[in-house]
């Protein structure tokens, strides 16, 4: 009988605490970028593909919670614990600019357009600056009822998608008249929000479980109990017919997006899990996690589970890494 063959996924260092986001760039003429988010105040640039480190990015005093790249992956964004949002340029990795906040910043997100960055945090403000003045003072939105979680863009920039850290739901402010006009309702808080690549669906992870909305008419398409409390969730970007979920188990499993079913359960992170993205291609995904590690993931290796050596070598190369 053959034996199931379990690929050990991409393991990247560099970060000294836990990852606490990650964001994929579309595919460019020079491939794909991933940058992540962590509490040791650096964001880290790779390639999206093998994992390689590119650049670090030095200047917040705090821990960095969120973090984005525009279109191009030309210029990249951070939001930080430094009350502050800091736009990059993402070839010599200086600072363009700082936008000073007055409290702790959560949330950033480059529009469609690459013109305006959107951020929010503490302060319960949702604000957005105009990237092509960046001196000028930004434009600020309907308040948001709760501490800012997650901010992204929806319908070419004509809705902003929003999720508090202290209360259920997730809200959406049109634009143009810069209101609150829906609200998606969840048990919990909103931890993940995500905008499917083709704009169909919004993917959200709230307590244990992972929930799936249209984007345009915004009903509950499907929604699935998960093994664990999950952190974050992703849909699979080209045929959409799976899904990621981590959370406080460590694991990163697998679904099938039309029944829920479990199809792939992937072991090595050495903490909770608090972030997964899928490659704009599909073809991996990306894992952050407390013990400061990102993992790639090929989407072909999708066993239930690794073997007893691979998790003992996972371990020994952990230990060695952080005694270094």
């Amino acid at each position: 009988m053959d034996k199931k063959k379990v690929i050990a996924p991409l393991v990247c260092h560099g970060h000294s605490r836990p990852v606490v986001d990650l964001f994929y760039s579309p595919i460019t003429p020079d491939g794909f970028f991933l940058v992540s988010a962590s509490k040791d105040s650096t964001p880290m640039l790779r390639n999206g593909e093998t994992g390689d480190w590119v650049g670090t990015f030095q200047g917040h005093k705090g821990a960095v919670w969120s973090c984005c790249l525009d279109k191009h992956a030309l210029r990249a964004a951070s939001a930080s614990a430094d009350f502050s949002v800091k736009l990059w340029d993402a070839l010599s990795g200086d600072v363009l600019h700082s936008f000073e906040h007055k409290h702790i910043v959560r949330a950033c997100a480059f529009s469609e357009d690459t013109d305006r960055l959107l951020t929010g945090g503490m302060e319960k403000v949702v604000r957005i600056f105009d990237l092509n003045r960046p001196d000028v003072g930004p434009t600020e939105i309907e308040k948001s009822p709760g501490s800012v979680r997650t901010l992204t863009w929806l319908h070419t920039d004509q809705t902003i998608l929003g999720s508090c850290t202290d209360m259920s739901g997730v809200r959406l402010w049109d634009v143009r008249t810069g209101k609150i006009v829906r609200t998606l309702e969840t048990k919990s808080s909103v931890t993940s929000a995500e905008v499917s690549q083709d704009g169909r669906y919004i993917t959200t992870a709230d307590g244990s479980t992972v929930k799936f909305w249209d984007a345009n008419h915004f009903g509950l398409v499907k929604s699935y109990e998960m093994p664990c409390i999950v952190e974050s969730a992703s849909l699979e970007p080209k045929f959409g017919n799976k899904f990621i979920a981590g959370g406080e188990d460590m694991w990163i499993r697998v679904f099938d997006f039309d029944t829920g079913a479990e199809v792939g359960c992937n072991k090595g992170h050495h903490g909770p899990v608090h972030c997964v993205r899928f490659s704009p291609g599909g073809e991996s995904y990306a894992s952050g996690s407390e013990d400061g590690t990102i993992r790639i993931w090929r989407t072909g290796s999708l066993g239930p589970s690794q073997n007893v050596m691979d998790v003992v070598k996972e371990v020994k190369h952990y230990v060695a890494e952080t005694v270094r």
